[in-house]
């Protein structure tokens, strides 16, 4: 990679930038510059964003530390911290260093550093394809994806978060099953209920078994707080909240793609202290539970 990612593409009818052009943005975000022998350089869009988005600096450490494995070796689980908020208008360093490779599984640990200090640090395991005992949880039921209403559909009536969420590119057609949080807070807390979302890249992706990972790696932080939210009728933007991911971990059980449905499904346990506690499992459209993730986050009211 030599130049910045470009998400500054036309829009379409529903006046998201989106499409297969910011899909291939996303890749190229995702494709990492190589500055030495486990050090890698990745970049931020040109977007006006405060920081960098956590699911970007998550999906590209998880790039460098695959980029340090053999290629049969597959990602099977990354666990994760955000110690500092990430600096969007200058490139993130990676150094990858290599923890173990044994006869199945080799593990890496990535710092990814600006301004000399760590923002975020990732380890993961990669294993060898393997068989052995195979069973899962069922997927919920939830509507086909094309029955539901487009994201632009789900802000109508909501002027001000559509005018900030309008500017921000759209790699990912989502559809929710359920109200999101600018939606729900009207209607109170919905509590103790999954919450459900339909995504997929909106676009077709290359065929590397890595950047399927990686892509959802980068969706998984976009809604997983939303459980959170909805729990207590909130939502970011139009409540004076406070929020950041602190951890996030991931455990992938079975193939899938990224531009192909999948029905993300969330919960929360716990809040408390200031941080929100929510997981989350990924079903590909034919039920199969493909990645699992749970996340810590946060979640700071005025005067709290």
């Amino acid at each position: 990679m030599t130049a910045e990612p470009d998400l500054k593409v036309p829009a379409d009818g529903t006046g998201f930038l989106r499409g297969q052009f910011v899909v291939d943005a996303l890749v190229g975000l995702l494709d990492l510059e190589a500055l030495e022998t486990d050090i890698f350089r990745g970049l931020s869009p040109q977007v006006a964003m405060q920081r960098v988005f956590g699911g970007q600096v998550a999906g590209q450490a998880l790039v460098a530390a695959g980029r340090t494995v053999e290629s049969e070796r597959l990602v099977h689980s990354l666990h994760s911290y955000f110690i500092r908020p990430g600096d969007p208008s200058i490139p993130i360093i990676y150094t990858v260093e290599r923890i173990r490779d044994g006869r199945s599984f080799s593990v890496r640990r990535v710092l990814a550093i600006q301004h000399g200090q760590p923002i975020f640090i990732l380890s993961a395991s990669f294993q060898l394809p393997q068989g052995g005992i195979d069973h899962q949880a069922e997927m919920p039921p939830a509507p086909p994806p094309e029955s539901l209403p487009t994201l632009a559909e789900r802000y109508e009536g909501f002027d001000e978060l559509w005018s900030v969420m309008r500017q921000i590119p759209q790699a990912f057609d989502v559809r929710y099953v359920d109200d999101p949080p600018w939606v729900q807070r009207s209607q109170g807390p919905r509590e103790n209920q999954p919450h459900r979302i339909w995504l997929k890249a909106d676009g077709t992706l290359p065929d590397d078994p890595l950047l399927q990972v990686c892509v959802v790696t980068f969706a998984s932080d976009m809604n997983l707080l939303d459980s959170v939210l909805i729990h207590h009728g909130l939502a970011a933007r139009l409540d004076p909240i406070s929020m950041a991911s602190l951890d996030h971990a991931m455990w992938f059980h079975r193939p899938f793609r990224a531009d192909d449905w999948l029905l993300y499904v969330s919960s929360s346990s716990s809040a408390s202290g200031g941080r929100g506690l929510a997981t989350g499992q990924f079903y590909s459209r034919d039920g199969r539970l493909v990645a699992s993730v749970t996340q810590e986050g946060m979640i700071r009211l005025p005067n709290a």
